[in-house]
């Protein structure tokens, strides 16, 4: 079936190539590249991240792994693999559609896939204008060997590109990775980048989302496609050595608006030995000492063995010291930040286990209790409050409705991202802030003076136009007026009128302002 659907598609028409452009840098999140496991006695490969056809064996006897404090670096348990980015199409595979093998397709594997369809229609060119940075999303953000590729990838993206500056574009953790490197290897940061558009970055972690995994596991695709992927608990089992995920717990001294917290509904006794049931909360540092408990026997059997997983506080440490890099991270003067963030869905904030009825008693079973959430405005993975404190001194921020992944396919991201990086004909009355398209169509103005009496009339006209903008062609004209009049001395009076109307059309919207104003002097 595979080869017939291979064999049955169309030649593409040869692509628009625009050599003018400035090369481009695609940087996913966690989960999103490509890893193959490399076989040590052999060196022969094989894919274990993304793919659904025994998923879930290959995770536990590939990817599952132990934290190594002396390097920083989590390490499968299988002594005779080695994980590995493919670098085909010039680091573009690993980020593009994350299951090559599936056919049919399906979202839940593309990643950066529409977002390089996209570009390619602009001119960009697998190779010369664009390219692609994988990684292996369980280690730090900071980890060294991760570090040294990402310095080595700029620096050949602008040699192929004959000395132009980069653009990068990350998601997600993804700006996490490029924040730290952009502090830990500054010097290489400002000589090869141009811009830097971070889309969905937890810049203040996700501490929602992150809690609930730690004691109840992630799952990364939603629907029937769960069936045929991998369990939340087994993926919880890789995830808790993962120093990245350590890292997305978010900064320890940020402030936030409202604090996360973890709530247990708990029964406790008081003095005579009655017992109470009580909704008990706890802020983020304190939250540390319930995850431990809750952990503290957690094993795998690995190859026959049980191996102890608990709440692993020597990479909690580490991920603190991630957090302080990030805290002073400061953005070079000549490279232009915008920060995109997603709005409009109920994303986990704080995160509660157990009810009035069905209280907590044993905290190492929390992992069979459904968590409950409390939401704030976000993307439904990263609260809004998080992706804006960027600490930088951003170009501009804006907020697109979205859902965290689903982002990446927003044709309002398409523009934005288009408009910034100078991609195409420039439009000149292209607002990114509102995603309008605010065109002038005409402009009268006359004065009029004789005997202390001048008049001045005005007539301004435009067309706004939105891509995205509802049929509102039986919708009935809107019109609103002001007047204001003052007397000054000496029996001195102006008096000033204004009317708006707008008419709504199925593609823009005609905005027609009219105004008038009278001064007469003290005769």
């Amino acid at each position: 079936m595979e080869l017939w659907l291979k064999l049955m598609k169309k030649p593409q028409p040869e692509a628009y190539v625009n050599p003018n452009l400035d090369p481009v840098l695609l940087v996913p999140g966690v989960g999103g590249s490509i890893l193959h496991a490399v076989s040590d006695p052999d060196g022969s490969q094989e894919r274990v991240w993304v793919r659904f056809l025994s998923a879930e064996y290959k995770l536990k006897t590939k990817l599952w792994s132990r934290y190594d404090p002396s390097t920083g670096k989590t390490e499968s348990m299988d002594p005779n693999s080695t994980i590995m980015i493919p670098e085909d199409r010039h680091g573009l595979y690993a980020i593009d559609i994350l299951d090559p093998d599936l056919m049919i397709g399906s979202e839940g594997v593309y990643y950066f896939h529409d977002m390089i369809v996209e570009m390619r229609k602009w001119g960009f060119e697998e190779g010369k204008t664009l390219f692609g940075f994988g990684y292996d999303f369980r280690q730090s953000n900071r980890l060294q060997e991760t570090m040294d590729r990402l310095g080595a990838k700029l620096e050949s993206i602008y040699n192929a590109a004959g000395g132009k500056k980069i653009n990068i574009i990350s998601h997600s953790m993804g700006g996490l990775l490029v924040k730290c490197f952009m502090c830990l290897q500054s010097d290489i940061f400002e000589k090869y980048v141009k811009n830097w558009v971070a889309i969905t970055a937890p810049f203040q972690g996700a501490p929602g989302s992150t809690n609930a995994t730690f004691l109840n596991g992630m799952s990364f695709v939603e629907g029937w496609e769960q069936n045929l992927f991998i369990s939340k608990w087994s993926m919880h089992q890789l995830l808790i050595e993962c120093p990245s995920v350590y890292e997305l717990r978010g900064c320890p001294n940020f402030h936030w608006e409202h604090v996360p917290v973890l709530e247990l509904w708990r029964e406790r006794h008081d003095s005579e030995g009655k017992s109470h049931v009580v909704l008990e909360s706890y802020p983020p540092c304190d939250s540390i000492e319930i995850l431990k408990q809750a952990l503290v026997n957690n094993t795998v059997n690995y190859d026959g063995e049980d191996i102890s997983l608990p709440f692993n506080l020597d990479i909690l440490n580490w991920a603190n010291k991630t957090w302080e890099i990030l805290s002073s991270a400061k953005l070079p003067s000549q490279v232009k930040f915008y920060n995109i963030y997603g709005t409009n869905l109920e994303t986990p904030h704080s995160v509660c286990f157990g009810s009035g009825d069905k209280p907590v008693t044993d905290l190492q079973k929390l992992r069979y209790f459904q968590a409950k959430y409390v939401f704030v405005d976000g993307d439904g993975t990263v609260p809004i409050e998080s992706a804006k404190a960027d600490g930088l001194n951003a170009e501009a921020r804006v907020g697109v409705p979205g859902e965290h992944r689903g982002i990446l396919r927003e044709p309002h991201v398409f523009r934005l991202i288009k408009h910034w990086l100078k991609a195409g004909v420039p439009d000149p009355f292209y607002n990114p802030l509102n995603d309008f398209v605010i065109l002038p169509t005409a402009f009268e103005m006359e004065r009029y003076k004789e005997k202390g009496v001048e008049v001045a009339s005005l007539k301004e006209e435009w067309e706004i136009i939105s891509k995205d903008q509802d049929d509102l062609s039986n919708t009935s004209d809107k019109m609103c007026s002001i007047s204001v009049s003052h007397e000054g001395a000496n029996q001195s009076y102006s008096e000033a009128h204004a009317t708006l109307v707008i008419h709504p059309g199925t593609d823009s919207k005609h905005v027609q302002l009219n105004a008038l104003a009278v001064s007469v002097d003290a005769l």
